[in-house]
């Protein structure tokens, strides 16, 4: 096959840190409170910055509290996870990498009495009407590694008497959330923002509060992931007091980024640039005969993780050692060209591709990439 003319833009697919928002320089971080504790006045203005945009932007509802976190989304699922269950039963879903860790962690470490688990394979998602949400439920809302999504909420009670605790790192500004659905979401800077790592944030509702406020699990409880202080919500952490130390750099690249989401016309914009990238995809799936999704029903297909299978039956017939082969091979010519980079499955994932398709990728890259696909492919069962 003809090598393609054009190249994407930018060749940044990796499912994080993602790709920076369009137009970004390192000159948007020129206004960075760097220099200066995080504590003085500036510093903390930068945070609470930070909480209000999100805020403003996401319309997480009044009475709800908005926090900064260390750890990106594993501290704050693990902040969620360590101070609140254990109260009740627990129901915990697991489909891919970090739903099951999740799950081994709530299993191994926390350890409820009343534990129920519902598990289901790569590019599967478990019976939803199974789950009781008068219990405590976790679950992620986009499975990152298997690129497979809840479909919608409507399992979840509108007067539930158990907690929902919500992993949406890859989904928050790529679906609207269903906040009156969600007690516990988290989520962090480098998905769906372009943002960098290391911090999180959550989100709790008034119900969550109130368990936080009148149930003290009987576990110790590291400083790093106390919600609370002398028995009360640690509001602190909430108006831009974190636990520890942030990059001031970050945070004013996490500025930059939801000023970049206001100014494109909101949560409603990236919804769409989300929704147009996975279309893009789509119609070349749709004609493609040796790539098809992981997931296996489309009402399930994230468009924020995208993951492929390579389902050519020369391909499937290759022995394990020659499939890695001849897919490293691949996945190196794309790199070597400068059209893809970090496209490659994650470690625990079936092998195949995963490409971030959130808000800061640009139609046109895709569009660009998917020739390039076509032509590694062949390219491919040409070196095996």
């Amino acid at each position: 096959m003809k090598k393609p003319d054009n190249k994407p833009a930018c060749p940044n697919f990796s499912s994080g840190p993602c790709a920076k928002r369009p137009g970004w320089s390192v000159t948007a971080l020129k206004g960075a409170c760097i220099g200066r504790s995080h504590r003085s006045g500036p510093g903390k203005a930068k945070l609470k910055a930070v909480i209000d945009l999100h805020r403003e932007l996401l319309n997480i509802p009044e009475g709800y509290f908005v926090g900064i976190v260390p750890a990106s989304d594993t501290g704050a699922v693990e902040m969620a996870l360590w101070s609140l269950l254990g109260e009740r039963g627990v129901d915990v879903l697991a489909w891919e990498s970090f739903s099951t860790g999740w799950m081994k962690d709530i299993k191994d470490h926390i350890k409820p009495k009343d534990l129920r688990v519902f598990e289901a394979g790569y590019g599967a998602i478990p019976d939803l009407s199974e789950v009781d949400t008068d219990r405590d439920v976790v679950f992620v809302w986009n499975g990152t590694t298997s690129g497979v999504r809840v479909p919608h909420t409507n399992w979840i009670k509108a007067d539930r008497r158990g907690l929902t605790i919500c992993d949406a790192t890859s989904a928050v500004f790529a679906y609207e959330m269903a906040w009156d659905k969600l007690d516990v979401v988290t989520w962090s800077w480098q998905k769906v923002l372009g943002g960098e790592a290391a911090h999180g944030m959550i989100v709790l509702s008034p119900r969550a509060v109130e368990r936080l406020e009148n149930y003290t699990p009987d576990r110790a409880m590291p400083k790093i992931f106390s919600l609370t202080k002398k028995g009360k919500l640690n509001k602190g952490i909430f108006e831009g007091a974190t636990i520890n130390t942030p990059s001031m750099l970050a945070v004013e690249d996490c500025i930059d980024a939801l000023k970049w989401v206001s100014s494109i016309g909101g949560v409603s914009a990236t919804v769409a640039r989300c929704k147009a990238n996975l279309s893009v995809i789509e119609t070349w799936v749709e004609k493609t005969d040796w790539v098809d999704f992981l997931p296996l029903t489309d009402d399930i297909r994230s468009r924020t993780s995208v993951c492929l299978n390579i389902v050519d039956p020369w391909f499937t017939a290759l022995s394990d050692e020659k499939k890695a082969q001849a897919f490293n091979f691949m996945i190196k010519a794309l790199d070597d060209e400068g059209v893809a980079y970090d496209i490659k499955n994650y470690r625990d994932a079936p092998m195949g591709l995963r490409i971030w398709a959130g808000a800061t990728v640009e139609e046109a890259d895709l569009k660009a990439l998917m020739p390039w696909l076509d032509w590694a492919f062949s390219k491919m069962k040409k070196s095996v």
